[in-house]
């Protein structure tokens, strides 16, 4: 799930003091980088049954796309600094309302690409979580719930809003060419190996409306507020133990769904 600013132009490229701010997220974009699965290869690459991937985003929308508003709510509640909260509750009226883009919260845009893979929303009740995805889950709402909320700043918009293309998004000298979002949608692999109706990824419309900048802007965020050595320091374990649950529970999924390891 993301969100970010309304404007769907390329991303202005960052001014100097914030560069510099970035810089010394290094070893945050470090462990970024390694946000990578092995699981992900068969998936993407239409190698998966549709049990398969059922259970996949079953464990996905109950771990975090359900919640993900309440997640970032969280932080947002528990913040002290205004112009951070200003930041955050753009991304939360997105995330709840898509006012931003398509007019349906992201949750519901999720729901409806199930419906566009032929995946029925009662499927999607009542899930139970695996024990992998169980602690992941638990280990988000502690920091959501019981740390400072530079903590969770960056699990839920750095960690779980970002991807390992978080580097060439936020250190870029030059803003990203417009996609073509249609071509994009009519290429992804939902459509392609899946059957996917490309009316349905709505969700994936939407995060391209509102991405631009957004990336940068959560980088940012957390950056201006960790300005020390120690403070850095703290970040990169606790988002080194996130990496850590994080690929243990999608190695649970896998297991769980019988997805063989290349």
């Amino acid at each position: 799930m993301t969100s970010g600013r309304k404007s769907a132009g390329a991303r202005p490229r960052p001014a100097a003091n914030e560069t510099d701010d970035l810089a010394r997220m290094e070893p945050l974009l470090a462990v970024m980088d390694k946000k990578d699965h092995w699981a992900w290869g068969p998936i993407s690459g239409g190698q998966v049954t549709r049990p398969q991937l059922l259970l996949h985003f079953q464990q996905e929308y109950a771990v975090y796309v359900r919640d993900f508003p309440v997640m970032l709510s969280r932080v947002h509640a528990r913040c002290p600094h205004a112009e951070v909260r200003r930041d955050l509750a753009e991304n939360l009226y997105e995330e709840e309302t898509g006012g931003l883009s398509k007019g349906l919260p992201h949750p519901e845009l999720f729901m409806v690409m199930m419906e566009g893979l032929r995946f029925p929303r009662e499927r999607f009740a009542g899930i139970d979580l695996i024990p992998e995805a169980a602690a992941y889950r638990a280990w988000i709402d502690q920091i959501t719930t019981r740390r400072p909320w530079i903590e969770g700043a960056a699990v839920v918009t750095i960690f779980i809003e970002g991807s390992r293309e978080d580097r060439r998004r936020v250190l870029a000298s030059e803003p990203e060419p417009p996609a073509d979002i249609e071509r994009e949608i009519r290429e992804n692999f939902l459509v392609r190996s899946y059957g996917a109706d490309p009316r349905f990824l709505d969700l994936k419309r939407a995060h391209h409306m509102v991405e631009s900048g957004h990336r940068v802007m959560a980088w940012k965020m957390v950056a201006q507020h960790a300005r020390t050595g120690a403070a850095v320091e703290r970040l990169t374990r606790l988002m080194r133990r996130t990496l850590d649950l994080w690929l243990l529970y999608r190695d649970g999924v896998a297991r769980a769904s019988g997805i063989e390891r290349p």
